[in-house]
């Protein structure tokens, strides 16, 4: 191999490989420098004294440890959701008892009422030890009292009804076929001799009217023009109305002329620029005890709590007779007050 002029020819070996093996010693000393970078301390397994930082020198170690704020920070950042997620309480079931007696009357419709009650179990042992056997001969009833415009005391009752029930039940529906009446119940037994005992007494409900309120007080008297009106609405006379005006027209004319508004004018007049109508009603009111029974003539009207009452009526020309009769609850007195009104329109 011929060297002279620096170059190599292939298939010859570098100089630096020849040359007392240079690339060897360039290796190893590599090698050794390696080691001596990733030489691995060894730990001591010996438990280490909690040793406080010296004043005036810092603390490489407690600069490594997080304060107590950048964990919380550090918690919430990285803590799961579900960890932090409010945890709603478990629904728990209403009690089957209260351990307290009492009955509660409630309304459904018109006609329907609903009670229900709970009895302690002192409450009844203290029966079966003051009734003895009849307490077992008894029947358990419901009794319904109709207090409808009274101040009801236990035996004032309009009228009542009785309903027995088992030994089972807790509740009950009651039928009282009389829409627009005041209701009370009692929970009793009903002992062999006939004698009621009652246990509890519910609280007083109202019925509500199964049709339109015959009450008309004179405070909310509709004026005549605002009640045509509201009637024309109902025939389809307001603004949206699909029927002709001529239509509309003749038909408001005939609610001052045929009867059909509230106060219908007896005599008609020719519309002009100036016109006049009048016409009358007749308001009759009065007061009594409220636990009395009315009639206004011959219909039975119904009381205020207070006793007082309130009729409106159209009044036409001629004489108006009108008895207003009386009659006590005990049925042993009645009073007849008869106002009698002449109207006549010139």
């Amino acid at each position: 191999m011929s060297v002279s002029d620096g170059s190599v020819k292939r298939g010859d070996n570098p100089p630096f490989l020849l040359e007392g093996g240079g690339l060897m010693k360039i290796l190893k000393k590599v090698k050794e420098k390696l080691k001596k970078i990733i030489r691995v301390k060894p730990v001591s397994l010996k438990p280490q004294k909690n040793r406080l930082p010296s004043a005036g020198k810092p603390d490489s170690v407690s600069r490594d440890i997080p304060g107590f704020q950048e964990t919380i920070a550090v918690n919430t950042k990285f803590s799961h959701p579900e960890s932090t997620r409010f945890r709603s309480a478990m629904p728990e079931e209403l009690p089957s008892s209260y351990d307290q007696d009492r009955i509660i009357l409630q309304v459904r419709d018109p006609r329907w009422l609903h009670t229900y009650w709970e009895l302690r179990g002192q409450t009844i042992e203290g029966l079966k030890n003051k009734l003895g056997d009849e307490f077992y001969r008894a029947k358990k009833i419901l009794r319904v009292y109709d207090v409808t415009n009274i101040v009801f005391n236990g035996s004032n009752a309009n009228s009542f009804f009785d309903i027995q029930y088992n030994d089972f039940a807790n509740s009950w529906y009651i039928d009282t076929a009389g829409p627009g009446r005041s209701w009370c119940v009692d929970l009793g037994l009903m002992l062999a001799d006939g004698r009621f005992i009652t246990i509890l007494r519910s609280n007083v409900v109202q019925t509500p009217l199964d049709g339109p309120s015959w009450i008309t007080d004179e405070e909310w008297m509709i004026p005549e023009d605002v009640f045509a009106r509201l009637y024309g609405m109902g025939f389809g006379l307001g603004r949206s109305s699909p029927v002709g005006r001529a239509w509309q027209e003749r038909t408001k004319q005939g609610l001052f002329s045929s009867g059909i508004s509230s106060s219908p004018v007896r005599k008609e007049v020719k519309e002009r620029s100036f016109w006049m109508k009048v016409d009358c009603e007749l308001i009759v009111y009065g007061a009594t005890e409220p636990s009395a029974k009315v009639t206004v003539q011959g219909m039975p009207i119904n009381l205020r709590p207070d006793g007082t009452f309130t009729l409106r009526y159209y009044l036409p020309d001629g004489k108006q007779v009108i008895p207003v009769k009386a009659t006590s609850a005990d049925q042993l007195e009645e009073r007849v007050i008869t106002p009698i009104v002449n109207r006549e329109t010139r």
